[in-house]
This record gives C-alpha cells, sequence and structure tokens, in this order.
C-alpha cells in the first residue's frame, strides 16, 4: 500500500489539527475508486461501475533494478520563491545497469493523491515492467519520478509551477548523476491521469528538440473547463492556458501513445482529443476502468513504447 501524503496545498488550507486527523485515517482516492467521475468544475459525476469487474493482470514476476531514493530543494514548488522545499523523487534502473550510468530517461508523472513513490509500488510496479521490457529486448532505460503534489502539472495561482519543478529543476538533477537529460538530450514523458494529462501538456511545451515520446495512461484531459474535476485549474483563464484541447499540433512531429479504459469516465473525452491529431496517436481503448490494474494492463506496451522511442532519439 502507498503511504499516505498530504498535499502541501491540502496543509495549508485545513490546518495542522486536520492534517493530523487526516494522515491517521485511510482513505481511497479518487484515482483508485471507480464509483467518480470527474465532471463539472467541482461537482464530480458520478456513473455506474461495470457490472462484471476487468480482470486485470499481476505485476510480472522478474526482478527489478536498483531504486534510488532522493530529495532536493525545490523554488518551483514554493509559494514563496525565495524560499524552496523538499521535494522527493527516485529513479528506477534496469536490471544491468546502475547509479551513474549514461541512461536515456522517461520521466513518469503521477497522478492526484499520490507521490513519485507510487508508480513502483505494489500495485503499479513500473520498475518491475521496465525490466521484463529490458529483459525482451528493449534498449536500458531509466524511470525517473518527483512528487508534484496536486498542483496538476502547469503554474497555479498560489504561485507553485510543477511544470517548472520537472523542466528547470528536475531535468538538470537528472543530467547532474549522469542521465541523458541534458539540454541536448531528448527524454520521454510518461503518466497516468493527473500525470497523463501532465505528460501531453509538457510534451507539447518542450517540443520535438527536447522529447522523444509521450505516453499517456487514462489522461485527465477534458474539452470544456466546465468540464473539469475541482482543483485541475484556477478557472476558465488558467484552463485556456494550459489545457491540451486544441494544441495537438505541438505534439505533432513526437511519437505519441494514448491508452484509456473503456469504462473509464474520462475515455469519451480521450477519443475526442485523439481525433483532433492529424496523425492518429498509437494506442487505443481497452476494457478496464480507471484503477491501476488497467495501467498495470497497458504498462508493456508503454515501457516497449518509450524505451525504443528513446533509443531512436539518442
Amino acid at each position: 500500500m502507498t503511504p499516505q501524503r498530504i498535499s502541501r496545498r491540502s496543509a495549508l488550507g485545513i490546518g495542522l489539527g486536520a492534517v493530523a486527523a487526516a494522515a491517521g485515517a485511510t482513505a481511497l482516492a479518487v484515482e483508485r475508486s471507480n464509483a467518480v467521475a470527474y465532471g463539472s468544475a467541482g461537482s464530480p459525476a458520478h456513473f455506474a461501475p461495470t457490472a462484471t469487474p476487468t480482470a486485470y493482470p499481476s505485476p510480472p514476476t522478474t526482478t527489478a533494478g536498483p531504486l534510488v531514493l532522493g530529495s532536493f530543494a525545490s523554488k518551483g514548488m514554493s509559494p514563496a520563491p525565495a524560499h524552496a522545499v523538499p521535494v522527493d523523487f527516485e529513479i528506477s534502473y534496469p536490471p544491468g545497469s546502475k547509479p551513474g550510468d549514461p541512461l536515456p530517461v522517461a520521466v513518469l508523472l503521477h497522478g492526484l493523491d499520490e507521490s513519485e513513490a507510487t508508480a513502483f509500488d505494489s500495485d503499479m510496479a513500473f520498475n518491475l515492467y521496465q525490466a521484463q521490457a529490458v529483459a525482451h529486448g528493449v534498449p536500458p532505460f531509466a524511470i525517473a519520478t518527483v512528487y508534484g503534489a496536486d498542483e496538476w502539472w502547469h503554474p497555479r495561482a498560489d504561485r507553485t509551477d510543477a511544470a517548472a519543478l520537472v523542466v528547470d529543476e528536475f531535468l538538470p538533477l537528472l543530467a547532474g548523476r549522469g542521465l541523458r537529460a541534458g539540454a541536448g538530450d531528448k527524454v520521454a514523458l510518461m503518466g497516468w491521469s493527473m500525470g497523463g494529462y501532465g505528460a501531453l501538456h509538457l510534451g507539447g511545451l518542450l517540443g520535438p528538440a527536447r522529447v522523444a515520446a509521450v505516453a499517456a495512461m487514462s489522461p485527465a484531459i477534458w474539452p470544456s473547463y466546465l468540464e473539469t474535476t475541482v482543483g485541475a485549474f484556477d478557472g476558465q483563464a488558467d484552463f485556456d492556458r494550459n489545457g491540451v484541447f486544441g494544441r495537438q499540433a505541438s505534439l505533432a512531429d513526437i511519437p505519441v501513445r494514448i491508452d484509456c479504459g473503456l469504462q473509464d469516465g474520462l475515455c469519451a473525452f480521450a477519443k475526442v482529443y485523439v481525433e483532433g491529431f492529424a496523425h492518429r496517436p498509437a494506442g487505443g481503448w481497452q476494457p478496464g476502468e480507471h484503477l491501476p490494474g488497467y495501467w498495470r494492463s497497458v504498462a508493456p506496451a508503454h515501457m516497449d513504447f518509450v524505451g525504443r522511442a528513446l533509443a531512436a532519439g539518442a
């Protein structure tokens, strides 16, 4: 089970006493439930779960490679730019590689109410899928995660900027550790749900000179502000600046893969988004809900996609 994390924004808003109570409670996040779909800028829309739950695969039994945990001081995630706040990160290396090896890297962005650790926990186990992909012939690559809180991977009204966290702070940190994430290198961007949106958004901002591939699982994207979930954007103007609909051309020269479960309330939006590309992205729609089991089911294809794209873009 992933340790419960209280976002910095929540902590500032609800007070220390409530934070302590929340830390001792067990709550199922929206992203781990099929009972609530996104909708209407603050009023989640309920939908019926599938009559027969989808059967999902268990993680592979392969052995993962080294996993490095660390922390750095971030000004991008601080509401007071003069004062940095600690931000945690993790780097997964495939078997046969070690910290310091000059591998290409995929930055994997987490979902809502999750953390940098979620990608490698027992529910997701993306480091095992990474190891499996390399064992099956995909050129070795690292996966790096960073804690972006619930800031939706774009600049916010409270002056935090999780996009700057990734681009201006995390990528240079990865380059400093020997990974191919410097100014002349191409990285891959991956993510699920909120992180799927973040991968599409940051991929468009960085462009083909810096991005070898974008792979989004169940991206939390909407064609209009009124259809978004509470907290995703600070208002209509923020949505207009940072939404991904209408900006598909910014990804035209980048290999893109998008997958979403047919029983996911976000699937209809993903289908509309895909139709906005001049050339249809890879991926598709499979039986599944907005759950870790679905993301595990498409993880092998995503690891293969980004690993080969990173090797081709080197």
